[in-house]
């Protein structure tokens, strides 16, 4: 089994914007929905995840009404109780570089919703060189945290 998870979705009127292209909103929902399933799918069973942080996400181009978009996910980076999700969006034909990508971070809770360990010890896939510019971006997120208005450095 692949490592990825592919989602896809096609885009109707209501993920339109007024200039009847995928309505940023919209644009996060899908992404969420793909990292989701992504961090779900990493954990299997026993995972009860939650967002934790957006780190990042980009569009580079627009989607129009009626066309399907395909996302990528993969997990980037994982601690005992938190994952990244790298997400690409998987070029039109044509095209080339990903429409968008993103960086979402998820961590496991318990049943009352408590910050807990994965279920299981989970090991990072291969990522391949699609994933490299990703990855320094992530890198550099890492490092970066805000808490209550101060920048705080360190790990989850």
């Amino acid at each position: 089994m692949s490592a990825v998870t592919i989602s896809h979705r096609l885009i109707l009127p209501v993920d339109a914007n007024h200039h009847g292209t995928l309505y940023a909103g919209s644009l996060l929902r899908l992404a969420l929905e793909a990292a989701y399933a992504t961090s779900a799918r990493t954990v299997g069973e026993g995972a009860n995840i939650l967002l934790r942080r957006v780190l990042n996400i980009e569009c580079y181009r627009p989607v129009n009404v009626g066309q399907v978009v395909e996302i990528h996910g993969l997990p980037l980076h994982l601690t005992r109780a938190y994952m990244v999700i790298g997400l690409l969006g998987v070029p039109a034909e044509g095209k080339s570089g990903p429409w968008m990508d993103g960086l979402m971070g998820f961590v496991q809770v318990d049943d009352k919703g408590r910050l807990c360990e994965f279920p299981r010890e989970l090991t990072l896939p291969k990522a391949g060189s699609e994933w490299t510019s990703l990855k320094e971006r992530m890198d550099k997120l890492l490092k970066i945290r805000v808490r209550n208005g101060k920048k705080v450095s360190g790990e989850w």
